[in-house]
């Protein structure tokens, strides 16, 4: 065992020695890691000159998570493929796939290509109030492949234009370490609403808008994500191609649009997130104690690509657009009103007549601090 110490030894300090490496605080694992890393490095890289299965995974299940969304995750090309350099994520119909009655009438089961099974997302049956996922899409990940903690991360993209789309380029826990969803933290480093008129109070939600978020609390129900959300409006996402960045340290969290500054978090050094969000009212420990000042962001997370559709939390029931919401989110048959109520939204996908329904990435990259 001495021995083996020694080499090693000898080896890490000829690598930074002979490569004039700096000493990085991030660290990152999986098969697609890097077994060294200096401070600045490039750790990950993929410009999808092909789609490389030994970095990304398909998600696939028929759950639409928390959120209920009403999208059926595949690896099917016609979800997702690297064509020209490009990532594309692309919707497309349940119905084309399976046939017209079988969203009411037939049973789905995945049986062992399931992914995950949370939320009833391994079997359906569809009935007339709660059909089968009307729309199949991708999602894809790094989780196995490349999980990393403190870097700065660069994806350049074109978000997806159609009524109720939701694109998001996130990242997730590698471990749960400090407990379910939100304890153990989340980023969005980049989430858009794919409708070309959707506004709140005046203000453009849809395709001119993009967000970066924090999720983080003691539950769902306390998740303080509001003291961590920075929004930004400029021209419509969808028709051109944004780098979208995060910056990640021990000592604080950024994210930027373009190199334009979004939002900065930096917790107290007395008490971390806890802290921040309030929670120690009535003597309550913190969940966070045993971490570090910025717990819970501090260990390693994987890269989410994502196309989700609908759902009953992203898209607010009081928003304004001239194709009305044709379902609200305290429906049990939300997935059912959507789909029925096709004719308000399907046409503004133009599926089958050009791109403006897809999630298209150019790269992804992610660098030591």
């Amino acid at each position: 065992m001495k021995v083996s110490i020694f080499l090693f030894t000898v080896a890490s300090t000829f690598f930074y020695e002979t490569h004039q490496c700096m000493p990085s605080a991030t660290t990152a694992s999986g098969s697609a890691a890097p077994r060294w890393i200096c401070s600045g490095q490039l750790i990950f890289e993929d410009n999808f000159n092909t789609l490389n299965l030994n970095k990304w995974k398909h998600e696939i299940t028929l759950g639409g998570e928390g959120n209920w969304e009403f999208q059926w995750y595949t690896n099917d090309c016609e979800n997702s493929i690297a064509q020209n350099g490009f990532l594309k994520i692309k919707p497309t119909l349940t119905t084309d796939y399976l046939g017209k009655s079988a969203l009411t009438s037939r049973t789905v089961d995945l049986s062992c290509s399931c992914t995950n099974e949370a939320f009833y997302g391994c079997t359906r049956r569809g009935t007339l109030d709660n059909v089968i996922n009307p729309i199949r899409s991708a999602k894809l990940y790094t989780k196995g492949t490349f999980a990393f903690k403190y870097g700065r991360v660069e994806v350049r993209a074109k978000m997806p234009a159609g009524d109720w789309l939701w694109p998001a380029i996130w990242m997730l826990p590698k471990h749960n370490v400090y407990g379910e969803w939100p304890k153990s933290g989340a980023f969005d480093i980049a989430t858009s609403r794919g409708n070309r008129n959707l506004t709140l109070n005046g203000v453009n939600i849809g395709v001119q808008q993009m967000a970066s978020t924090l999720h983080w609390g003691p539950n769902s129900k306390t998740n303080r994500y509001d003291k961590t959300h920075w929004k930004k409006n400029k021209d419509e996402f969808n028709e051109n191609f944004h780098v979208y960045e995060l910056l990640w340290t021990p000592d604080s969290i950024t994210f930027k649009v373009d190199d334009e500054y979004l939002g900065t978090v930096t917790p107290p050094p007395q008490g971390g997130f806890w802290e921040l969000g309030e929670f120690g009212k009535g003597d309550q420990k913190s969940i966070w104690e045993h971490g570090s000042k910025i717990a819970p962001f501090d260990h390693e997370f994987y890269l989410i690509i994502s196309l989700a559709v609908g759902g009953v939390s992203h898209f607010p029931d009081n928003a304004s657009s001239p194709r009305k919401k044709p379902w609200w989110n305290s429906s049990l048959k939300a997935t059912a009103d959507f789909w029925n109520n096709r004719k308000r939204w399907l046409h503004t996908w133009n599926l089958g007549r050009n791109e403006d329904s897809y999630l298209q990435v150019d790269y992804v990259r992610v660098y030591a601090v």
